[in-house]
């Protein structure tokens, strides 16, 4: 089984989607499939279906959900039936082995297929420890095809309840996490010019995260566009006091201050006092 969350739903089993189009099955389906290989309780299912005001018949609707889909699913197995090679004796699946129900859950069982949101973990993973050890032509690699397993928002074009949405602003987050390393990376290895397009497009997208500004700062500076790179502070400073009633962090305040004053290396290259304020080398 082929699972794809990381932008439009899409799961297949021998190569033929099983991806249901009525809404309720296909928010069924997307919450088993990110968490595949694991039970799903009846609990987290029935919430992500009715956002906490079940009719009495949830429990029915979604055993008639889970029969739709391993409808769906036989009729996969049924066409990809044959289709190995010949060689030796094949295992034969049916659907309830694939969607299978156990006490308390359901499991969507994958039988040792690939799962982007799996595969991001790990290469993201990887490129954070080799960012760790100092290898940032190794991170940047990895990163970056991390982050290429994203073909838009995770669950793109599923309607989420409860769970889903959750699930995806988690998503989001390990998502910009692996991407603030990735800039790092090449911020580390002198790619500065190479960024500006990208960051140009990152602060006008995320207004007031401020480690992508801080990047952008110093992305500027670098390619010696001084003043731009504090007219990005003071439009994130603008910003930040008009929408959240916050000032700037001390590290950007002090980024801000190193740009005035000389050329920092990297938002990465910030020491760190006992209160955990980041300061800027210069």
């Amino acid at each position: 089984m082929n699972i794809d969350v990381l932008g439009p739903l899409a799961v297949r089993e021998n190569g033929i989607s099983i991806t249901p189009t009525a809404p309720k099955p296909r928010q069924v389906l997307a919450l088993l499939a990110l968490h595949a290989d694991q039970v799903v309780p009846v609990s987290a299912l029935i919430e992500e279906l009715w956002a906490g005001e079940p009719p009495r018949s949830a429990r029915t609707t979604l055993q008639t959900y889970v029969l739709q889909l391993r409808a769906l699913i036989a009729t996969a197995l049924e066409r990809g039936a044959g289709a190995g090679d010949g060689e030796g004796e094949q295992v034969v699946r049916t659907a309830k082995d694939i969607l299978v129900t156990l006490p308390g859950g359901y499991l969507l069982n994958s039988g040792g297929g690939t799962l982007d949101v799996r595969e991001f973990d790990r290469l993201a993973g990887t490129g954070y420890r080799a960012m760790d050890a100092g290898d940032f032509p190794g991170a940047a690699r990895l990163l970056r095809e991390a982050l290429a397993l994203w073909s838009g928002p995770a669950f793109a074009d599923v309607q989420g309840g409860v769970q889903l949405d959750m699930e995806t602003r988690r998503l989001e987050e390990t998502r910009l996490c692996a991407l603030d390393q990735r800039i790092e990376a090449d911020l580390r290895l002198g790619r500065h010019r190479e960024l500006l397009a990208e960051l140009t497009v990152l602060v006008t997208r995320y207004r007031t995260h401020e480690n992508l500004h801080g990047q952008f700062m110093l992305a500027l500076h670098r390619s010696g566009r001084r003043g731009e790179a504090l007219d990005v502070y003071q439009r994130l400073r603008g910003t930040l006091v008009r929408e959240l009633g916050l000032e700037p962090s001390v590290a950007l305040r002090r980024l801000q201050r190193s740009i005035l004053m000389a050329g920092p290396e990297s938002l990465a290259e910030a020491n760190v006092e006992p209160g955990g304020e980041r300061l800027v080398r210069v």
